[in-house]
């Protein structure tokens, strides 16, 4: 039975505190897909502080997910380094502790990861002892994931993961010696319920000991339900370092609380705080009665923290539904999602993951007069959850909208500034429970969901404006050439939305005649678009009046100097004699060009630079002669191709020189893909990047 491999398991992870002394962990295993991370053990207090992570994106920023991405352990030693390196965990557990991840791998296979937690009195640095015990028990845990495997019974996590008590947590009662101390002493297990009270502690709680053991504080206290309390608790758990607060039993009693945290749970001590008739100075009193206050408790004020940090990085709609199923779905064991939108009197569907291909195509366009789930949940501004497909075929019979192959739904309403735009469907594989806490942390993430969703609309629409403008000022083609290939790309930089400068153009300008353009508008803006435009535009005028390089960048440069501009513009500019099989070159600060000659050998063109345009309105541009024998290849760009933060610009220029020497002799559209390749796959462009190819060929 697979249970056979869960015992196993479950065994060597109870021997972690006396391998590692730490005490506090869990164990992850990859969801069939592999796409998935799925919570099946926690050790000690674990299970408490999880919600957020029960299911994981194998995606996701996050230690556990990175440990079996890269197939390495991966350690964060403090509080200050989780900040910088994972800021949605230090978002959801801010909190002082180190922690390690481990993959599980055995015979080339990853089957998930372990992950320890270590108190905050932990040095910075994982030891070489640590690190090669924690390796050996990633080890033992994958042989054993391994074996269960190929005897056809793998370990599979269960609907919620085990838990693990580490030794010495039993819970054993105060004795006689405890209750007779002044103080009330109260013990919390690792599950964070009281597994003992001295009578003189539940004198002062104002509760019998009977309903006292057993119970949360906060759960059996009402007024240590205000979170900041049960933060000090998880504190101390985590950090493995003593925390007080002081608390007002109503009406007027003050009473002071002690932490003291060990691997079996927590030691409290309860005394009467000082002036216990008067609110002590640096406390501000509840206004209203103490069942008023805040209920909601911190490990689901967390989870939202976590949901809304992970938000933020979403820019896009799409961006916005990776997002939500990556990191939001698997920590509420979701299956799929789709957000629809109101849109001219009828449903689209802007996004959606899970459901099979073509499913959820066929609920598009659903006019809102239809009585369907969807068209309720964007007309009314109120949560739907249906646990089960019965509860929500009792109220849409029939309707095909339930045929999605799902047990249980949850439709968040998108609501911003009052306005009800759309919802967002999570739905469920099987039956789904929702429970109190669960709908209230539901609800509060449709409001982020809304926000996010509303922000990325407008981003999608700017970008899509600033694209259309782009693609408007640059040439839809390049015009046929006799004696002359040509192709071109453009990428614009992803960092904002704002156009470009980055142009290019190919003019004909006789017969015999044609002129080659590339230039770069400094910034990222309107203005700067619409300079490129003018600029273009000014130097097909002058070719046609006079296509000599130098005569057309210095009237180009006069232009600029004419306009009242601030921005600057680099320009390079050749005419080539299509005849006589030659180009005559003239630059304004432009990158050089790269010329690969039809034996292969590529180098460098080196003109004598002039200044960038609109600096000096006497600035000379000299003129140097290109050959252009037929298998030449000129390689004109801007300069995002070679310019990147942090790479020596000669050796950005050099690897391209490589690529040019290595890819060349083959069709232009295959070199230029070649050449843009790497930049096309960077994660952050923060420039555009123009690229023009040019061959000389026979007539």
């Amino acid at each position: 039975m697979a249970e056979d491999g869960l015992d196993v398991l479950t065994e060597l992870l109870r021997t972690v505190p006396d391998r590692l002394d730490a005490h506090i962990g869990g164990l992850y295993l990859l969801s069939d897909d592999r796409q998935l991370l799925e919570l099946a053990l926690t050790l000690g207090a674990a299970r408490q502080f999880t919600r957020p992570w029960q299911g994981v994106g194998i995606t996701a920023p996050i230690p556990v997910a990175e440990a079996v991405r890269d197939g390495r352990l991966v350690w964060v030693g403090g509080t200050e380094e989780m900040v910088r390196r994972y800021p949605r965990v230090a978002v959801a557990m801010p909190y002082a502790f180190s922690l390690a991840a481990a993959p599980l791998i055995a015979d080339g296979t990853t089957h998930g990861a372990v992950f320890l937690l270590w108190p905050a009195a932990h040095p910075p640095e994982l030891s070489a002892a640590e690190r090669h015990e924690l390796t050996a028990l990633a080890a033992e845990l994958a042989e054993v994931l391994t074996r269960a495997a190929r005897a056809g019974r793998p370990v599979r996590p269960g609907a919620r993961p085990a838990a693990i008590t580490a030794p010495g947590g039993t819970g054993e009662p105060f004795g006689p010696m405890a209750a007779r101390l002044p103080e009330g002493v109260c013990g919390i297990g690792q599950d964070g319920r009281l597994a003992a009270v001295t009578p003189t502690a539940a004198a002062l709680l104002g509760e019998p000991v009977e309903r006292l053991l057993g119970a949360k504080p906060w759960a059996a206290l009402s007024w240590l339900r205000d979170p900041v309390y049960e933060y000090h608790y998880r504190a101390a758990v985590l950090s493995g370092q003593p925390t007080s607060f002081v608390a007002r039993r109503p009406p007027d009693r003050w009473l002071s609380f002690q932490l003291y945290p060990d691997a079996s749970g927590l030691t409290v001590r309860i005394t009467p705080a000082e002036g216990a008739h008067s609110d002590p100075p640096t406390l501000v009193r509840p206004a209203g009665p103490v069942e008023a206050a805040v209920r909601t408790r911190p490990g689901a004020l967390y989870h939202i923290l976590h949901l809304a940090s992970a938000l933020t990085e979403a820019v896009s709609v799409q961006d916005v539904v990776s997002m939500i199923s990556d990191q939001i779905l698997p920590a509420f064991g979701g299956q799929a999602v789709a957000v629809l939108l109101r849109e001219s009197g009828r449903l689209r569907t802007v996004g959606h993951r899970g459901y099979p291909p073509g499913l959820v195509d066929q609920f598009d366009r659903t006019p809102l007069t239809e009585p369907t789930p969807g068209v309720q949940a964007t007309t009314n501004p109120v949560p739907a959850f249906f646990e089960t497909r019965a509860a929500l075929e009792r109220l849409y019979p029939g309707r095909h909208e339930t045929q999605d192959g799902m047990a249980a739904w949850a439709y968040l309403p998108l609501v911003t500034s009052g306005r009800l735009f759309g919802t967002c469907v999570l739905a469920f594989a099987e039956p789904h429970h929702f429970g109190l806490e669960e709908r209230t942390v539901l609800t509060s993430l449709g409001g982020l969901l809304a926000q996010a969703l509303d922000r990325a609309r407008l981003y999608d629409t700017k970008l899509g404006l600033a694209h259309g403008l782009q693609e408007s000022l640059l040439p839809r083609a390049l015009p046929s050439v006799p004696g002359l290939q040509t192709t071109a790309r453009y990428l614009p930089g992803t960092e904002g939305m704002e156009v470009g400068g980055d142009f290019y153009d190919l003019i004909r300008v006789d017969s015999d005649t044609a002129a080659i353009v590339i230039g770069d508008v400094q910034g990222h803006s309107v203005n700067a678009a619409a300079l490129m435009g003018q600029i273009r535009t000014a130097v097909r005028a002058f070719a046609t009046a006079d296509s000599d390089p130098s005569t057309v960048l210095a009237r180009t440069n006069h232009l600029l100097v004419d306009l009242d501009t601030t921005l600057l513009a680099s320009c390079a500019y050749l005419r080539v004699d299509l005849t006589r099989r030659e180009a005559w070159m003239a630059d304004a600060g432009h990158p050089v060009p790269l010329l690969r000659s039809p034996d292969g050998r590529v180098h460098p063109l080196r003109p004598s630079t002039g200044l960038v345009l609109n600096v000096d309105p006497s600035a000379e541009y000299p003129v140097i002669r290109v050959p252009l024998p037929i298998g030449t290849t000129l390689v004109l760009y801007t300069d995002g191709l070679i310019e990147t933060p942090g790479v020596d610009l000669d050796l950005a220029l050099a690897d391209l020189a490589t690529t040019l020497t290595r890819h060349g002799a083959g069709p232009l559209d295959q070199l230029a893909d070649a050449l843009i390749g790497q930049a096309e796959q960077a994660d952050h462009r923060t420039d555009d990047i123009a690229l023009l190819l040019v061959r000389s060929v026979a007539l």
